[in-house]
């Protein structure tokens, strides 16, 4: 069972009297159905509906705890404070620093100090693995490992896979992931995302990369027939993770048109778990 280490990891908890209801009426998870245990992804929007902060959150008590990228921790911690006004929510940073995630047969088993066996991650689990996460270092600096996992299983993070304000939820795949609900009623950007569900018109998705040599580097266009389809993300080796239309994308390889990263031939595949698939006439992309 593979322990391992992230160090660019930081925590933050919410907590006090409102801290559900202040939670609720503002990120896109459904906290309200979060299961005691379980990490779901989750969001804070832009008004135009684009990922600002995105996130882990759990249950911690009576509070959540949400995990982020440590450069986006004090940025998140602001905008949160901002918004709270005179709510009765307290919201500060925790003192552990980075993340120990685990997976394998015996996920669970292993105990921190405090006897905590960490929360089930619902991103991994839609996909058929169990993965535990838990505050700080109880495992090996070997992120490599980590990475390989979420490229084969199309679980894409912010920084190499997409930039922040640059990405609709639904272009990572929370409208499939649990991250983003279409129940609860409004929060910040929920207008936008809930347009794009009900006319279906995302077309950006999350596609697993492989190729028979290793892969160029992050940020190597994606193209067919000379035409844009999507900047290639995470690289492990001849195996990545890209962002790409994938109306185009269906259409290249319908027409037998070569996926080129650079210049390297590529074959693109959507998440097995997402339910997806590439369409495959002008017709069925602009269904």
């Amino acid at each position: 069972m593979p322990d391992v280490f992230l160090k660019d990891r930081s925590l933050l908890i919410v907590s006090g009297a409102e801290a559900q209801s202040f939670l609720q009426n503002l990120i896109t998870t459904d906290i309200v159905s979060l299961e005691p245990g379980v990490a779901r992804p989750g969001a804070l929007l832009t008004p135009q509906g684009k990922i600002l902060f995105d996130f882990m959150i759990w249950q911690d008590g009576d509070g959540y705890t949400i995990e982020t990228d440590a450069g986006q921790r004090d940025g998140l911690l602001k905008r949160l404070t901002m918004y709270k006004l005179r709510a009765a929510v307290i919201v500060a940073p925790l003192a552990e620093e980075g993340m120990t995630v685990s997976w394998g047969n015996e996920v669970g088993g292993a105990q921190d100090a405090a006897g905590n066996q960490g929360v089930r991650d619902s991103r991994f689990a839609k996909a058929g693995v169990t993965l535990t996460r838990r505050a700080g270092r109880h495992g090996d600096d070997a992120e490599m490992l980590y990475d390989a996992l979420r490229i084969s299983l199309g679980i894409v993070t912010s920084g190499p896979d997409f930039a922040l304000q640059d990405a609709f939820p639904h272009d990572v795949l929370m409208d499939l992931n649990g991250g983003l609900s279409f129940r609860k009623g409004c929060y910040v950007g929920q207008e936008v995302v809930s347009r794009m569900q009900h006319r279906g018109t995302a077309r950006r998705r999350v596609v697993t990369v492989s190729c028979a040599t290793a892969l160029p580097a992050t940020g190597t266009e994606i193209t067919a027939a000379g035409k844009p389809v999507g900047t290639l993300g995470s690289v492990e080796g001849g195996s990545g993770l890209a962002i790409v239309r994938i109306d185009r994308a269906g259409a290249a390889m319908a027409a037998g048109t070569p996926l080129l990263a650079g210049e390297t031939p590529v074959s693109l595949v959507l998440p097995g778990w997402s339910g997806l698939v590439f369409p495959t006439s002008a017709d069925e992309a602009s269904a």
